[in-house]
């Protein structure tokens, strides 16, 4: 009985941690971020093209997670502990993704964006480079943004993803197919679109080859 009356009272607990996160002081923080972002990567592309004649970034997408995700991803991490404690290990709440026409202007970008002064970047991730086992492929940044808020400084920490329209194509794909089904279908969807991210990755390379001979002429 007192492990079910504990249950109870951290669930409750982390309930009103998480219903800070629906406060306009933080949703308003985070569109000041996702801003922030957009415009960054929209400088960072400008820059480009002025270098390379052509646009790097076809689009840019974003988003503030859903608090039913932020509840779902708490309880697989086993947060329970206060709002400071979610924010600072559930690093996508924010998502910013950057679609690139070909795979090394993501790089390209991923250097120009590293030379910001005022973007922090924690962490890095290539799953391009190194595909995760379900074939999934794309670079993940953990970065932080300044934004100035009643007469303060708050960094704000987001997720910005680059890849490029074959790369997202094939993962709204998996999340359409594999997440709808059962477990059993999901195996065997999973393995299938493993061989596809095989067949995108060749695709990506092939489109940068014809770039770089169309550069030649």
């Amino acid at each position: 009985m007192e492990k079910i009356n504990e249950q109870i009272r951290e669930e409750r607990v982390m309930e009103q941690n998480l219903q800070l996160l629906t406060q306009d002081t933080f949703q308003m923080k985070s569109r000041c971020a996702i801003r922030l972002l957009t415009a960054k990567l929209k400088i960072a592309d400008a820059e480009l093209a002025l270098k390379l004649g052509r646009n790097v970034i076809l689009n840019i997408y974003s988003r503030i997670k859903s608090l039913d995700s932020i509840r779902d991803k708490c309880k697989k991490k086993g947060i329970t502990a206060d709002y400071a404690q979610v924010i600072e290990e559930i690093n996508d709440i924010i998502g910013i993704r950057a679609v690139c026409a070909f795979e090394d202007d993501i790089y390209r970008l991923l250097d120009v964006l590293s030379s910001h002064r005022d973007l922090r970047i924690l962490k890095k991730k290539d799953y391009i480079r190194n595909p995760k086992s379900s074939g999934y492929r794309s670079f993940h940044l953990i970065v932080e943004v300044p934004v100035y808020f009643q007469e303060e400084v708050c960094w704000i920490r987001a997720e910005i993803q680059l890849r490029t329209t074959a790369m997202d194509f094939w993962a709204g794909v998996d999340h359409e197919l594999r997440y709808k089904k059962g477990r059993n279908e999901a195996v065997l969807i999973g393995e299938e679109l493993k061989e596809y991210s095989q067949v995108v990755a060749k695709l990506d390379q092939k489109m940068v080859e014809l770039r770089r001979r169309i550069e030649e002429i």
